[in-house]
């Protein structure tokens, strides 16, 4: 027999579903309405504290602006999520608490002032979807043309942050934000890893009405194999994003479009299939970009580029420093110096916080061997997200 709460019953519509799956487990209809009933008064509770924990947000946006302090602070926001997750013994999903969570705190922080984000549009491109993943949806989001714009927006202090694609794990690095890195007076925040799930949108119910199929090129590329299996034949065209392809395929019926769930949603397009994509696990991994040095978490990532003075062995001896301070390298790249042929500037990520004392120590080091040396910033290490459905990729990061 189910546990009466102490409430006063109210009547409402039950769907059938749900009725069926009560009458299962023996409870009965009034006992339902019990049940809701309690779940409404929890609703007011949450209402309530909701708008007591903005009124107080409030107040400390106005204390911060009194002293002159930056109102936003991701490592706050890390703090929250990080507490609250060791704190919940569930059932309620660690997930959902922080996706909760996220959008309380965006909306707060609109109370005071929106962050303005500018990211590599348009809307519903997985770039798109990373920053409505990482800031929330009551940001203001301002979408760009090229991740130049994104840059300039930055370094202009047009916009708090930028978010702009740096690699994917199945095309690779994306040489043009590595140049952009190298010459723009930024400072990475933060990085962000999605899981990129590629499905086919249609405004047609099937597979065999598709007579073209539009998508980023390396969209197309990371679903090359299971398009021509299924749709051998049909013409593949290449737009300059995902959500452009989207856009098309919305007035053109037999039409498909490789994309994200959430283009589907915007574009109210059909998904034909989903998960398309070759490789099971590809991820796309984004930088957030902003002007100030964020501090150590105790979990973080430090990224740097340099050029060398031309030597044999020159590479070698100058990395040897991390080996012998313990430093873990992560990745290491190459790229033309501009204006210079045959010399190369190089990328590095290495785990761990530049004011760490071992980090610091080979940095030090390093820096005797090296002609130009680049802090591009320390930030706190991402964890891949699936972006499933949610509104939260490939080379270009248009896509």
């Amino acid at each position: 027999m189910a546990r009466k709460l102490k409430t006063k019953a109210k009547k409402g519509p039950i769907s059938p579903k749900r009725d069926e799956r009560a009458r299962k487990r023996g409870a009965s209809d009034d006992e339902i309405g019990v049940f809701r009933a309690e779940i409404d008064r929890i609703d007011d509770v949450i209402l309530g504290l909701l708008n007591k924990r903005a009124r107080l947000a409030i107040e400390i946006g106005k204390a911060k602006a009194s002293r002159n302090l930056a109102f936003y602070s991701s490592q706050r926001e890390r703090a929250i999520f990080d507490r609250l997750s060791a704190k919940n013994k569930g059932p309620f999903p660690n997930e959902a608490l922080r996706a909760v969570f996220r959008e309380i705190m965006s909306a707060s922080l609109s109370l005071e002032r929106p962050l303005r984000v500018s990211f590599l549009g348009p809307r519903a491109t997985f770039t798109h979807l990373a920053c409505l993943q990482y800031f929330g949806r009551s940001s203001r989001f301002i979408p760009e043309k090229n991740i130049k714009g994104v840059f300039e927006g930055v370094e202009r202090e047009r916009v708090d942050y930028g978010v702009i694609p740096i690699e994917n794990s199945t095309e690779g690095v994306i040489a043009h934000t590595l140049d952009l890195l190298m010459e723009c007076d930024v400072r990475i925040c933060e990085e962000i890893m999605i899981e990129i799930s590629l499905d086919l949108l249609s405004r047609s119910e099937s597979l065999d009405d598709i007579r073209r199929v539009y998508s980023h090129s390396h969209a197309i590329a990371q679903c090359r194999n299971w398009l021509e299996d299924h749709l051998e034949g049909v013409e593949i065209i290449e737009v300059p994003s995902t959500a452009k392809a989207a856009e098309i395929v919305s007035a053109e019926p037999d039409s498909g479009a490789v994309a994200s769930s959430y283009a589907a949603k915007l574009y109210d397009l059909n998904v034909l299939e989903k998960r398309i994509q070759d490789m099971p696990h590809n991820y796309t991994r984004f930088l957030v970009i902003g002007k100030r040095d964020e501090a150590p978490t105790g979990r973080d990532k430090t990224s740097l580029m340099f050029a060398l003075k031309d030597s044999v062995g020159a590479l070698y001896h100058a990395l040897k420093p991390f080996a012998e301070h313990g430093v873990n390298l992560t990745k290491i790249e190459s790229r033309p110096c501009k204006g210079k042929p045959w010399e190369y500037i190089f990328f590095v990520d290495l785990e761990g916080h530049h004011t760490d004392e071992k980090l610091a120590a080979a940095l030090e080091a390093f820096r005797e061997g090296c002609s130009d040396l680049k802090l591009l910033g320390s930030y706190p290490q991402g964890l891949p997200v699936d972006a499933g459905d949610r509104p939260q990729t490939g080379k270009s990061g248009r896509s």
